[in-house]
């Protein structure tokens, strides 16, 4: 399950560079820094989606935040 995090991530950060990179070489005459951003909103979907399978199908645990009383 660690893994498949760190793959998603690395999809994230990869496409949000290739929106960079088609940023400042495009200037905006293109639409691929439109289609990099969309498929970095998609990965994150998808990894926000697959934690909450994962955590359903009990392969992970949430182990909680405690709250203290009084702050």
């Amino acid at each position: 399950m660690k893994w498949l995090v760190v793959i998603a991530f690395a999809l994230i950060l990869g496409s949000l560079a290739s929106a960079m990179v088609y940023l400042i070489r495009d200037r905006g005459r293109t639409r691929n820094v439109v289609r990099a951003l969309g498929f970095r909103v998609g990965f994150s979907i998808l990894l926000f989606l697959l934690i909450l399978f994962a955590n359903w199908m009990g392969w992970i645990q949430s182990t909680g935040v405690p709250i203290r009383a009084g702050g």
